[in-house]
């Protein structure tokens, strides 16, 4: 059974699935993805688009990625940069 989800998690994931759509999908839900899927085995987001992606993280939730961070354990779904974002947070 899973956890249910605070706001906190529900907002960040909301934050960062918006910028996805709107920066990779052009704002259209036509092309949709789940929450586990990888960003870059579906084409989803490509690697220039995990910088902008990691940039948009920074300046919205005001943390720093560290270069042994980004990794795809962090960044590769909409759920592993929700979990990143939250511990970045957290400490």
């Amino acid at each position: 059974m899973s956890q249910p989800q605070s706001d906190t998690t529900v907002d960040i994931k909301t934050s960062i699935k918006q910028f996805i759509i709107d920066n990779f999908f052009f704002g259209s839900m036509s092309e949709s993805f789940e929450d586990g899927d990888s960003f870059l085995e579906n084409g989803i987001i490509d690697s220039t688009g995990i910088l902008e992606l990691i940039e948009f993280i920074e300046n919205h939730f005001n943390i720093k990625a560290e270069n042994d961070e980004l990794i795809p354990e962090n960044l590769d779904s909409l759920n592993k940069v929700t979990q990143y974002v939250q511990r970045k947070m957290n400490n």
